[in-house]
């Protein structure tokens, strides 16, 4: 659609864009959640391929290697445009190890390919003190955050697991010196936090100091070793009684996100399995416990939680669902507990009726969302690129697990 040439018309114009109805695709995307049209398959490879070919078109549509942060559907204020978005490194530095699986799954050699070529994209953004930048890769001047250097360590791992490439952990060990020397004497990072979220409710650094457990294992050195421990007692330090955790949240640690509130049981999970620290597992089932028993019958878990695990919002959190599917299956397969397998392939059949795979637009087919419905409280009519990883990781979990039991198709619930 034109810009009206007339002043008051231009004005109008640049009023009405911000809004979601003035976009024909967005409009289009929440009819079809309200009628609940979708397609579930059986064979997860089908949504799997869906959400990888998505992921293709993200990095596609960067003029560097990186993997676009995701893609608007409104015009988004904060990037002042609308459709992809410039690269993430954080974002870009765990679907690294996701693309490396899927080149095996999907016996797609090309997935190697490009999971090598953000990995050296990482290597030529990141920061002279070693630190990994905030926020997507245009904001000016770039700032450190302790987050992403934390997930892109784990890109940097398995690109040089993959690769024996020595560059990749020449700049994982520099990433992990910037950790180290930032580092609180009680585990937590009061510095060198974003600059994009509440630098004094982190407790989901849980996954920075599962990468520093990694990567002291990877060098043979103890100083990362022991931040990594550092950093999980300060996880459990900040975990109540019931499983909740304090102060985790990127902007309300009074009723933190699923998406974080899952962060901290990833990396306290990750770290238990990397020392073979059985003990730490109970810190992890304690809330995943609560979450499943919130879990209604048709898999639409709420976004947020209070410390009593009671919902504050109707939206769901697809990135938080998807990462909650994973700890469910993770579960699953050390206890052999069906019913852990049963509530994430509730979770999953449910994430499945969100993905559009019918339309033809490119930033929609294949996507994850942020939110749902679209204009939910997080990543309001945004697909997001971490959401789509999530996905795709829970589903290769759902297989490794037991390929026969995923649900049939089936219309999305009403």
């Amino acid at each position: 659609m034109s810009v009206p040439s007339n002043p008051l018309g231009k004005t109008l114009y640049l009023g009405y864009r911000n809004l979601p109805f003035f976009t024909r695709t967005a409009r289009r995307e929440r009819l079809r959640e309200r009628d609940g049209t979708a397609i579930v398959v059986r064979d997860n490879r089908f949504h799997v391929r869906e959400a990888v070919d998505w992921l293709i078109r993200a990095q596609e549509s960067s003029p560097d290697r990186g993997v676009a942060r995701g893609y608007s559907l409104t015009w988004s204020q904060h990037f002042d445009a609308r459709g992809w978005q410039p690269s993430y490194p954080e974002t870009t530095g765990y679907i690294i190890p996701t693309f490396f699986d899927c080149a095996r799954y999907l016996n797609d050699a090309d997935l190697g390919r490009r999971a090598l070529e953000m990995a050296h994209w990482e290597m030529a953004v990141q920061l002279p003190s070693g630190a990994v930048m905030g926020g997507t890769v245009d904001r000016r001047p770039p700032t450190p955050a302790v987050f992403n250097t934390g997930q892109v360590i784990l890109g940097w791992l398995r690109a040089h697991r993959e690769s024996g490439e020595k560059a990749f952990l020449e700049a994982a060990r520099r990433a992990g010196a910037f950790l180290v020397a930032n580092q609180s004497a009680d585990g937590s990072w009061s510095q060198g936090n974003s600059r994009f979220a509440n630098s004094r409710t982190t407790t989901y650094n849980s996954r920075v100091g599962w990468a520093l457990i990694l990567l002291g294992q990877r060098c043979g050195d103890d100083s990362f070793l022991q931040a990594g421990r550092r950093a999980m007692h300060h996880t459990l330090s900040r975990q109540q009684e019931n499983g909740w955790f304090a102060d985790n949240c990127l902007s309300d640690p009074q009723a933190p996100l699923l998406h974080t509130i899952v962060y901290a049981m990833e990396g306290l999970a990750g770290a238990a399995e990397a020392l073979d620290e059985a003990s730490w597992w109970q810190y992890v089932i304690l809330p995943a416990t609560h979450l499943r028993e919130r879990l209604p019958p048709d898999g639409r878990l709420p976004g947020r939680f209070n410390p009593a695990w009671q919902p504050t919002v109707s939206w769901c959190c697809l990135t938080g669902s998807a990462q909650l599917a994973g700890i469910w299956l993770r579960l699953a397969q050390r206890s052999g507990d069906p019913s852990w397998t049963e509530a994430a392939r509730r979770l999953l059949t449910f994430l499945k009726t969100t993905q559009n795979c019918v339309t033809e637009h490119p930033g929609l087919r294949g996507g994850i969302k942020g939110s749902h419905p679209l204009d939910g409280g997080y990543g309001p009519y945004e697909l997001l690129n971490w959401a789509a990883k999530f996905f795709i990781d829970a589903l290769l979990l759902d297989d490794a697990t037991d390929p026969a039991g995923v649900a049939e198709s089936s219309p999305a619930p009403g």
